[in-house]
């Protein structure tokens, strides 16, 4: 299964929307400068375009990062992926599931405008296995 980065998104605090790049370095601890990387199950966030365009066919006016996802993917979903499994994005960077979905917080500005959010079900969290740097555009690849 392949797919490809549609958005890189950061921000430096917890909590907020986060702000879309084109181009990230991914370390150990997840993507430099964004607020949750860390020594964590959860250093990176995944949320599939196509869930989002869930969100937008009811009315949203949402973009890349509003649901505070770091990669922006199109092409894989990501809610059918494993807990174990990896996916190599780009040449060099490799992540591994650690989470599939989350449970909402209860301030969800999403959640109270439409009364549901995707992340909860179709967003995904991951952990870094080999850093590098990653760009919009790149190619993603599930791997076994």
């Amino acid at each position: 299964m392949e797919g490809i980065v549609v958005s890189i998104n950061i921000s430096d605090k917890k909590g907020q929307k986060k702000k879309p790049v084109e181009r990230a370095r991914i370390t150990m601890e997840g993507i430099k400068g964004d607020a949750h990387a860390g020594r964590w199950h959860r250093q990176i966030s995944l949320l599939a375009e196509e869930s989002i365009e869930k969100m937008r066919k009811k009315g949203l006016q949402i973009g890349y990062g509003d649901f505070a996802e770091n990669i922006t993917t199109k092409g894989i979903n990501l809610a059918e992926l494993k807990v174990g499994q990896r996916l190599k994005i780009g040449n060099e960077v490799i992540i591994e599931v650690t989470q599939i979905g989350k449970k909402c917080h209860d301030d969800c500005e999403i959640k109270r405008l439409t009364g549901e959010c995707v992340m909860p079900k179709e967003g995904i969290f991951a952990r870094v296995i080999a850093g590098g740097t990653i760009r919009v555009g790149d190619n993603i690849t599930v791997m076994k």
